[in-house]
Parts: C-alpha cells; structure tokens; sequence
C-alpha cells in the first residue's frame, strides 16, 4: 500500500496539523478532534482495488465527525464505506444507532452525517465501494449501517482476513486480479452482513422488508444444499404460506429464486480467473448443487450451454 502518513517522522508539535491537512487533501469529510494529550500517533495508507479504494489506519484517540456540510462537499453519495477493525475499538454512532467494534470485527458507514470514536492503539482496514454494489443484494443500507457485524460469525473472520492479506499482498498481483479479488472479498463481506441480518430475531416488518431479509439469508446460505423454503422461512419467523405469497406479490417463487441465485452465481465463478483450476464437482457443491450431474442439467437448461462449455466459451478451459 502506498504510505501516505508517518506521525514518527514529524515533530511532535506538527503533527496533528499535517494531519488535519492530510484529510483536507484527500478529501475525507472528517473533523477530528484529539482525546488525550499524548504525543499525536498516526500512519495512513491506500490502495486502489479496481472500483474499490483502501485504506489502512494506524491512529491513537480521537472523536471524528462527518458534518453534513463536509459530506456534501465530497460529494460522494454513490459510495459506501466498510470498516475492519484489526486492533482497539471503534465507536460509530450513525442514523438512530450506535454500536462498538473490538479486534475482528466489522461495521458499515454510510457517507452521512456520523460521529466515530478510537481508542488507543486502534488499527482498522477501511473499503469504500460503490453503495450499489450491498445495495442491490441486501437492500437500504441504513438498515444495516452502523451495526456491529461480529467476529464471533466465520464468515466476518474470513472477510477480515481476506482483505488484511490482500492489503499486504495486492502489491504483487496485476490490476485486473486485484480488481477481481477485491470483487470476491466483497461477496465475503455481503454474506457476512446477511448472516448478521438473518440473527435478528424479526418484529413485524413490511412485506418488502421481510422479502429483502429472505434474499439475504439466501445469499448467506447459498452452499447449503438443504437450503429450501421451509428453512428459510423459519430463519425469518414467517410460515411458508407467507413467505409464498409475499414473493409471488412480486412475481417470484421462493425455490425459483434459491435455484437462479445458485446459478447465477455458478455462472460468475466459472467466468472468474480465479476459478479457474477449481473442479466443476467442487463448484457446484460451493453453490449448493448436491452433485455434479444435478448441476450441470439445470445449468444447462438455464444457459443454453453445459458448464464445462460455458467455462470454455469465456476462454477459461474446463475440468
């Protein structure tokens, strides 16, 4: 990553300062104030993963605020941010929610109106994305920004990890495979979120919302092959009679929907280079499928084209 700040290599009394104009230059709508009166400690740096930009921060305590003023000068509603915290804590207060995050875990921030507070010693890992890229799968972001997606999930420790090491190793890979990978760390950090989603235990919510809680759990489950409606629907507290009717007010049924998502996304697994060499048994397994031969007829007639020939058609081979 591309250091663009070391406290340690300016005096103790300018620190803060070129700090403050740091953020200036690169245009993050932040006002930071110091919690403590210890010497300023502070290490920046970024990179660009294709659409993705992160950035990694080393810094001691700190109230940070994004005004609203700040925000529509940046002029960044399109983007979204999400924030790994890899030492100390972080508080974000956000909307109408707080919440704390501790060494692993993760936490959505809009480019809204927010307040953040580190501790000493904090070290988070940030990716700002385009807002669309949750949006289209989990639904509204504020009905998720700000809440604490726990390390205590296997798939938030596998999206954490992912990025620290792409963070360390990004350097060595060319911008394409970057750009991809950081594609794939982003499906990791959306399953995370849904199955973070899918513990709530449900109030009575609008039609629209609790088909939106179904798709995530969806998309959070998708390996699993016993994944069916009347487990889904018993992961969001409704019968399966509801769960039919509200999706087909839609024009949907809840097995067609379970059925083209594991499609879809075996279809983008057999097109990424980075899948490449995987077998096409392990593949459908990782999308659910309970065999391969199961896989490749309902593939087939989804595509035109058995997988091993899609695989081939976007010049990747076949196993």
């Amino acid at each position: 990553m591309k250091l663009l700040f070391l406290s340690e290599k300016l005096p103790i009394n300018k620190r803060f300062t070129r700090w403050l104009e740091l953020l200036e230059e690169q245009r993050l709508p932040l006002e930071q104030k110091q919690l403590d009166a210890a010497p300023f400690e502070a290490k920046l740096e970024i990179a660009t993963l294709g659409p993705l930009t992160m950035t990694r921060v080393s810094e001691g305590p700190l109230r940070t605020e994004a005004t609203p003023s700040a925000i529509r000068r940046l002029g960044d509603e399109g983007c979204i941010s999400v924030g790994f915290t890899l030492a100390g804590e972080r508080t974000v207060q956000q909307r109408d929610r707080a919440s704390t995050q501790r060494q692993g875990d993760l936490v959505v921030i809009e480019h809204q109106p927010a307040v953040m507070t580190t501790s000493p010693g904090n070290q988070s890992l940030y990716l700002k994305m385009p807002r669309e890229r949750l949006e289209s799968v989990l639904g509204p972001a504020r009905r998720y920004a700000a809440l604490t997606i726990g390390a205590d999930l296997a798939t938030t420790t596998l999206a954490t990890s992912f990025f620290e090491e792409l963070s360390r190793m990004h350097h060595r890979l060319d911008p394409v495979t970057v750009a991809r990978m950081g594609s794939i760390g982003v499906d990791l950090i959306v399953a995370s979120i849904a199955e973070r989603i899918a513990q709530d235990v449900p109030l009575p919510l609008s039609g629209s919302v609790l088909v939106q809680r179904a798709k995530a759990y969806i998309e959070a489950h998708l390996g699993d092959p016993n994944l069916d409606p009347p487990q889904l629907s018993a992961a969001i507290g409704v019968s399966v009679h509801q769960l039919q009717e509200l999706f087909h007010e839609r024009g949907q049924h809840v097995s067609d929907w379970i059925w083209q998502r594991r499609l879809e996304v075996a279809a983008d697994r057999l097109a990424d280079p980075a899948c490449a060499h995987m077998p096409l048994g392990t593949l459908a397994g990782g999308c659910g499928f309970s065999n391969r031969s199961h896989f490749s007829r309902r593939f087939k007639d989804r595509f035109g084209l058995a997988p091993s020939e899609f695989r081939h058609a976007v010049g990747l081979g076949g196993r």
